[in-house]
């Protein structure tokens, strides 16, 4: 009896903006793999495990309170600056989180890929499933906290707005694995941006309306800049959906769009001509 095993054939000279997308759903398996690997890894040897994605958060909400809320006393509307804030940072984590992950893609797992052969594609995935998971935890909190702002009477309005945030979290994943794959190629001959990354992210947040509505940006030529920002659409909308305050614009909508596919598209590609030399780089 002849072995019927299937053959892969691996080709170098494929050209680089050619994806296979087929190959990577082939390697499921091993993405799923690499999934729980990561997150054994993040809660191994701790004592509260996954709590501390609970408590990194609303430690921050809280500090974000106190300063902008009540030091500063930015004018949020009715809503309360609690909700404010936590609302805009769940989903801001999860985007700055798949970001941080694909762009140490390459280079935290260099060994692993000159040792065997599959779709590179699959190590900036995994992020995406992985920061899933940590988005569950802030987001029930977030709707913790929410039910018991609402129940108290606080000026929260949900209203339809709401049935898009699934739409706005697999933006924030196409998103951050669009600037975590341009980075990532990018630092694999730049090394400094390793190091640059944490306060460029940081830049990032406080030019995303998290701590300030973006209805407080009224001179054109910084309101246009604000809104080039596609995190801008995504905190905004999740934000008037959970309170009924500062509508989004929805040209601001659209242009998020262009930019996070665009982005998306150019990552992707840049990363599939990056990867397919990088051991020799590395």
């Amino acid at each position: 009896m002849t072995d019927t095993m299937p053959i892969t054939i691996i080709r170098a000279n494929s050209p680089w903006w050619k994806i296979n997308f087929h190959e990577i759903f082939e390697y499921r398996d091993l993405l799923m793999l690499i999934v729980k690997r990561d997150l054994t890894a993040v809660y191994k040897q701790t004592i509260l495990g996954p709590l501390w994605f609970v408590i990194q958060p609303l430690i921050t909400t809280i500090v974000f309170t106190v300063i902008f809320g009540n030091i500063a006393k930015i004018d949020v509307g009715d809503t309360p600056h609690f909700i404010f804030y936590m609302s805009g940072l769940v989903f801001w984590n999860y985007f700055n989180n798949i970001l941080n992950h694909g762009a140490n893609a390459l280079v935290s797992n260099s060994s692993l890929m000159r040792k065997v052969y599959f779709p590179r594609l699959i190590i900036p995935l995994s992020g995406v499933i992985t920061q899933l998971a940590h988005l569950a935890l802030n987001f029930v909190t977030f709707i913790a906290f929410y039910v018991w702002y609402l129940s108290q009477g606080a000026g929260l309005e949900p209203n339809k707005w709401l049935f898009l945030i699934p739409i706005l979290i697999f933006q924030c994943a196409l998103m951050g694995m669009g600037f975590g794959l341009w980075i990532s190629s990018m630092t694999i001959k730049y090394r400094d941006l390793r190091f640059a990354l944490p306060f460029l992210s940081q830049l990032w947040m406080y030019a995303t309306p998290i701590v300030y509505p973006a209805s407080l940006v009224v001179t054109p030529l910084y309101k246009k800049i604000l809104w080039l920002n596609p995190m801008t659409a995504v905190v905004e909308t999740a934000r008037y959906g959970f309170t009924g305050q500062h509508k989004p614009i929805l040209s601001g909508i659209g242009l998020s769009w262009v930019v996070t596919l665009t982005v998306l598209l150019s990552g992707v590609m840049l990363f599939n001509r990056v990867q397919r030399t990088f051991v020799d780089t590395v």
